[in-house]
């Protein structure tokens, strides 16, 4: 038997519906959506489907008047937020890390200050890692964007000098002071050197091919929105890590690309424009 349809309720329901209202459910399924996406890799994923199983139970516990399993899931529910804060603390974190990054405005202040230095330094830290990667000597370097990396600064050595291909190699040569550490590049420019990254989150799940060098670089990806380029010393491959990934194989060229599309977006898109506009006019 098929359901009659209550047209004039939902008449109703529409005449009195209010921009207000859209732009209410609009925000909810934005939100819902931004927050499916951070977590449906991440151990989140499977405490929202242990949450969801848990409201199932409990639904089906209300329908068949389970008193005792009502009793246990009240309980259970109870101490849950406070459980799902202590144990998920790294997760949360890195959810508010990524809602303050957020881009309401063009990033187009990243590069104001730098100016030109930035889209030079590119082209030397390319350079460099390619150098490095024909002597098969080890290099960690972090390229700053939003995200500050105070912390990570704090443990190494304050340079603040332009990245040239010879300084970036003293830094990395074997048995060097700093050779160990990281070098973060803030705006241009070398900012410190000896720098100590984050372990990453799921250590155990990364490949064990993958030396000290690469687990950092994931690392600092997973805290940050920081691109970490590696040289590894065994095999002289150029990898970047940014965003809890690992790509590996890069030249100097595809690392550069790489970079400027990543570090100068705006640049880019300024390009593109102008190079429609001169087609347009012709």
């Amino acid at each position: 038997m098929l359901l009659a349809i209550d047209w004039s309720s939902i008449l109703a329901i529409l005449r009195d519906f209010r921009i207000s209202d859209l732009i209410d459910i609009l925000l909810v399924s934005y939100l819902i959506y931004k927050g499916i996406r951070i977590v449906r890799e991440t151990r989140a994923m499977q405490l929202a489907k242990g949450i969801f199983l848990l409201v199932i139970l409990y639904l089906l516990a209300l329908w068949l008047n389970l008193y005792t399993m009502r009793f246990f899931l009240d309980y259970l529910l109870q101490i849950g937020v406070i459980a799902i804060i202590v144990i998920f603390q790294p997760e949360l974190r890195r959810v508010l890390e990524r809602m303050g990054r957020t881009k309401l405005i063009t990033p187009s202040g990243m590069l104001s200050n730098a100016g030109d230095r930035v889209g030079d330094s590119l082209q030397v830290i390319a350079g460099a890692a390619y150098d490095l990667s024909k002597t098969k000597t080890g290099a960690l370097i972090v390229m700053e964007r939003q995200t500050k990396l105070g912390e990570q600064i704090a443990t190494g050595v304050l340079i603040d000098a332009l990245p040239t291909k010879s300084l970036l190699g003293s830094l990395f040569f074997p048995n060097s002071p700093l050779h160990d550490g990281a070098v973060v590049i803030r705006e241009g420019r070398i900012h410190a050197a000896g720098c100590f990254l984050p372990r990453p989150q799921n250590e155990e799940l990364i490949d064990h091919q993958l030396g000290s060098r690469h687990r950092a670089a994931i690392g600092m990806s997973e805290n940050s929105d920081a691109i970490v380029i590696i040289v590894s010393e065994e095999t002289g491959v150029i990898s970047v890590a940014e965003g809890s990934r690992l790509i590996r194989d890069f030249t100097q060229e595809s690392l550069l690309a790489y970079l400027q599309e990543r570090m100068l977006p705006d640049q880019t898109d300024k390009e593109k424009k102008i190079g429609f506009w001169k087609v347009k006019k012709k």
